[in-house]
């Protein structure tokens, strides 16, 4: 019983069958729904845990944010309540401010690009830097975020036609800014009132990943335009909780952080599949991509890479040195 007890409090939940080895179950948190490819992607990886350990580690899902939204989370997570958990950079760069340089606008030349500087050496140093700082994080992986491209009332092929559109942003100073050196004018504003700011005028456009414009219904508001800009590629990260990660044993260590790369490729299957889906679904729906030479965005958000870039130019050139 002490045992038990001992277990449960390090935040494990914990079975003890007479006579049987202990069997551990780690509760896994995402804020995005069931079926989406993060969630399937780490249910994925909980299924081979558990083989893998003949069902003495097993992994318990809980999807579309019921364990609490990212920030209560992560905070869930590094103190052990919560053992796996994918979450944004955002929540991150307070800690290890170099992991920022991922939400600079065009860093990245395109998707393909961005996958090269994760899978490598790169995207290996920020995971261990994220592990080695005071986080209580131990990261696992990589997971594709998305890239986010324009959706507007209005055609948009050039920063000209920008002009004088109210665009919604994540709320950070440097979206707001990038969307200003586009040519337009950056508006931050919560996920939940877009809907509504597209219907009402408030806002002229958004910009997001085309599984995100469709199931957050935002095509329907008259946003019939998709502008492939790119101008954000920004990855997201699976972690654990350090709590956790030091009861196992070396082995077990082994095993996760092995699972957790795979994940991170599971994972980006299941996206292109998302990606291809939706955007055939807002094709359908009478939304018009369309395909633009976004040298003139890359140039004209050069200051916006300058200025919030100033920290982190050696890791800048290891990522434009990644073919």
């Amino acid at each position: 019983m002490k045992a038990r007890r001992t277990l449960v409090a390090l935040g494990l939940a914990a079975l003890l069958p007479i006579g049987a080895q202990a069997q551990t179950v780690l509760k896994a948190s995402d804020t995005h729904p069931a079926g989406y490819p993060t969630v399937v992607a780490v249910e994925m990886m909980g299924k081979k845990l558990e083989a893998a350990t003949n069902g003495r580690i097993k992994m318990q899902m809980f999807p579309g944010a019921v364990l609490g939204q990212e920030k209560e989370a992560v905070e869930q997570t590094q103190l052990g309540a919560i053992q796996i958990a994918r979450i944004s950079l955002g929540v991150v760069g307070p800690v290890v401010p170099e992991v920022n340089v991922f939400n600079m606008p065009f860093v990245f030349r395109d998707i393909a690009h961005m996958r090269k500087v994760i899978d490598g050496a790169v995207g290996d140093e920020l995971l261990a830097k994220v592990t080695a700082s005071p986080a209580r994080l131990v990261a696992l992986g990589w997971m594709d975020g998305g890239s986010r491209s324009l959706y507007t009332k209005k055609p948009v092929r050039t920063p000209a036609d920008l002009k004088g559109q109210k665009i919604r942003m994540m709320g950070n100073p440097l979206f707001v800014d990038t969307m200003n050196a586009m040519g337009g004018n950056g508006i931050s504003m919560g996920y939940g009132e877009v809907f509504s700011a597209l219907q009402t005028g408030v806002i002229d456009g958004a910009e997001n990943n085309p599984p995100s414009m469709f199931t957050s219904n935002h095509y329907s508001t008259g946003a019939k335009y998709y502008t492939q800009t790119n101008h954000l590629i920004i990855p997201e990260i699976l972690v654990m909780s350090k709590v956790a990660f030091d009861k196992l044993s070396p082995a077990d260590q082994a095993l996760v952080k092995k699972l957790g790369r795979e994940a991170q490729m599971d994972q980006r299957v299941l996206w292109d599949k998302s990606v291809e889906e939706y955007s055939a679904k807002l094709k359908a729906a009478g939304v018009e991509f369309i395909n633009i030479d976004n040298k003139p965005f890359y140039e004209a958000t050069a200051p916006v890479r300058a200025k919030y870039g100033a920290n982190y130019t050696d890791l800048l050139k290891k990522i434009e040195a990644v073919k």
